[in-house]
């Protein structure tokens, strides 16, 4: 099932389990054992959530899992290559 313009899986990071938690990118990333910047990237939609940070995640939040993690990721890069591929 295609989703439409499915939100950045760093968006839904911040605002689902960061906010949601009260967590800060800082401390977040100390937990996950990656620099602040690696974290804020991904949670500023600047980079996307790699098979490894997926892991990372699914060991701090337990849930979501890392497969949903990377499903996310991928249905957000489907739908950019599917925008470039139209637009060209």
């Amino acid at each position: 099932m295609t989703m439409y313009n499915p939100a950045h899986p760093g968006e839904i990071l911040k605002e689902d389990m960061l906010e949601a938690l009260d967590l800060s990118v800082t401390a977040a990333a100390e937990k996950l054992g990656v620099s602040r910047r690696t974290l804020s990237s991904i949670a500023n939609c600047h980079s996307a959530i790699t098979a490894d940070m997926a892991l990372k995640l699914e060991g701090l939040f337990v849930k979501p899992s890392a497969e949903h993690w990377l499903r996310l990721q991928m249905q957000y890069d489907l739908w950019q290559a599917r925008q470039r591929l139209e637009a060209a």
